[in-house]
């Protein structure tokens, strides 16, 4: 069984030349005013909406990752189709995408399987938060190999235990995939997302409560978790809103991209 693609030629271009024309743009126009971070993360939270709303604050983070020389990744996002308790990790054999194949990360399946309690719900698979990191994980680490994690009502303690085991694995990144905050005018939109970004950047747990809108908190909160036992320092890379490229201020949503890494 292969992960087929379900949200190509919506939330993002259904051919690879089209998809490397808004990678060689964000990049350019990246490159035009900043540096980037010369840093290896073993992990990132990346934005999942449309390309032309999103993907800037993805690809500065996937082009920061590239530098870690990681091959393996799991890509953790929230359900926003199917509703269900925990968890889902399938047996892919293979994940496509516009530029080919992603194999599965086959190894580190079975010792996932083994070491938690992780089932399958196939059908919240169809799942556009992680589908679109595919593309950009296929661009910019040809070889990786992958595995998906779906969540749906789950207690971030469990999927802490998860990045936890992850992050012993000097092979092995972690993708953390979530928008902010939805809908709400450019000025509310910029305190709900101030708040999760000083958490984020702060490791504070209890700040991510208190007002933090992302959809896929469960699996920040995660991270954060597991990052400060790590001693994991983190980086924001981007922040914006759907207003950015839209221009509509009344009813935005906000993207964030930021790393996680070791100083050593």
């Amino acid at each position: 069984m292969k992960r087929e693609m379900s949200v190509s030629g919506t939330f993002y271009p259904n051919t690879p030349e089209e998809i490397k024309r808004y990678f060689n743009h964000f990049t350019k126009v990246y490159d035009e005013k900043f540096t980037l971070p010369a840093l290896k993360p073993k992990a990132v939270i990346v934005p999942h909406a449309g390309y032309i709303y999103s993907g800037f604050s993805a690809n500065i983070a996937y082009r920061v990752l590239k530098n870690s020389g990681i091959k393996n990744f799991v890509i953790i996002g929230p359900s926003h189709r199917v509703a269900f308790h925990g968890t889902s990790l399938c047996e892919f054999k293979a994940y496509k995408t516009p530029f080919g194949e992603l194999q599965n990360a086959e190894e580190l399946l079975h010792e996932l399987k083994q070491k938690f309690d992780i089932g399958c719900f196939a059908d919240a698979h169809y799942e556009h938060s992680t589908e679109v990191q595919f593309p950009f994980i296929k661009h910019y680490m040809e070889n990786a190999k992958i595995l998906e994690i779906i969540y749906g009502k789950a207690d971030p303690h469990h999927i802490s235990q998860i990045i936890d085991y992850l992050l012993t694995r000097e092979d092995t990144g972690i993708i953390i995939s979530t928008d902010l905050s939805h809908f709400y005018d450019l000025n509310m939109a910029h305190q709900l997302d101030g708040i999760c970004i000083e958490a984020i950047k702060n490791l504070d747990l209890k700040e991510i409560n208190e007002g933090c809108e992302a959809c896929g908190i469960t699996g920040v909160e995660a991270m954060m978790m597991s990052a400060k036992k790590a001693g994991l320092h983190t980086k924001i890379l981007d922040y914006r809103t759907s207003a950015d490229a839209s221009g509509d201020e009344n009813r935005v949503v906000g993207y964030l991209s930021s790393c996680f890494y070791e100083t050593k």
